[in-house]
């Protein structure tokens, strides 16, 4: 059984497999040929057989070596991948879970989010970052952002995901002095007014027509907010579907929208990495913002 393989010796070996020299080796490192020959002596010893070859025409590597020399490469990528998430886990700024957020997402699961990151079994501070789908995801993928908040309307591969929230879709109309909740299929009918489709509510309007086969007939211009969306439907251009908590004020007249007598609703979802060194953190973020939902 081999045991207690020198780390010198390992670097040395990667050292020359790279370099397809002793002396050249020898000076990236600092040290002296002899040093370093007698390094990888040592470490072919421990192992059992020779892992390179010298000649006059250079280094060429076993064939013992060719086998053993990717399991050495491997070996130090591991070492080097603790030391450096050791490191980047004690420096000030790993104390931060940082959360993106699409606009559709309320304030009140921001707040809840907020609360659960300070309850966490290790304290952490929140970084958040509102953006659109498409930037958020792109952060998640780049390891610039740990978790991300968006509605549940595209899938994100590989990644671990949780619904955590799922919210009333209200249709405000030019006209909504009955409060009458409308029918999906009577909605067919109403012209809307969508928003750019950067935050997700536009694909869960055309996706949710479309699974139904309920027409969906839109207003020729876009919106550029939940506020602006209100402010178009007053001058009478088409109505509009929105979570019920983007609503300006719970006194805007508005209709619930139901799909064969029940509340159509937005189901939104957290995503992260489970390979992450806070994934530990992010479950448990997630898993504690899950059962609120309603």
């Amino acid at each position: 059984m081999v045991e207690r393989l020198n780390l010198e010796g390992l670097r040395y070996t990667q050292a020359v497999a790279e370099t397809k020299s002793f002396s050249a080796a020898a000076r990236a490192y600092g040290v002296t040929q002899p040093a370093l020959s007698n390094g990888i002596a040592k470490l072919e010893e421990r192992l059992g057989d020779k892992l390179f070859d010298r000649s006059p025409r250079g280094v060429t590597q076993t064939a013992f070596g060719t086998r053993i020399l990717p399991l050495i490469e491997r070996a130090l990528v591991a070492l080097d991948a603790v030391a450096a998430e050791a490191r980047r886990l004690n420096e000030p700024g790993e104390h931060k879970i940082r959360m993106g957020v699409s606009p559709l997402i309320s304030s009140h699961l921001v707040a809840r989010a907020f609360s659960m990151v300070c309850d966490l079994p290790v304290p952490r501070d929140l970084v958040l970052r509102e953006a659109n789908m498409q930037d958020l995801r792109e952060g998640l993928l780049a390891g610039e952002l740990d978790i991300i908040l968006i509605p549940a309307v595209a899938a994100v591969p590989r990644f671990e995901h949780r619904v955590i929230d799922v919210e009333p879709i209200v249709v405000v109309s030019p006209d909504t002095a009955d409060p009458a909740p409308l029918e999906l299929e009577e909605a067919g009918k109403e012209c809307f007014i969508l928003v750019p489709d950067t935050c997700g509510l536009t694909t869960f309007t055309t996706r949710l027509f479309q699974a139904h086969q309920v027409p969906l007939r839109t207003y020729p211009g876009e919106a550029a907010s939940y506020r602006v969306l209100e402010d178009w439907t007053k001058l009478g251009l088409g109505s509009a579907m929105v979570p019920r908590s983007k609503l300006t004020s719970p006194d805007v007249p508005h209709r619930p929208l139901l799909n064969d007598g029940r509340e159509v609703q937005i189901a939104f979802e957290a995503i992260w990495n489970g390979d992450s060194p806070l994934g530990a953190d992010l479950l448990h973020l997630a898993d504690s913002l899950a059962p609120a939902r309603h």
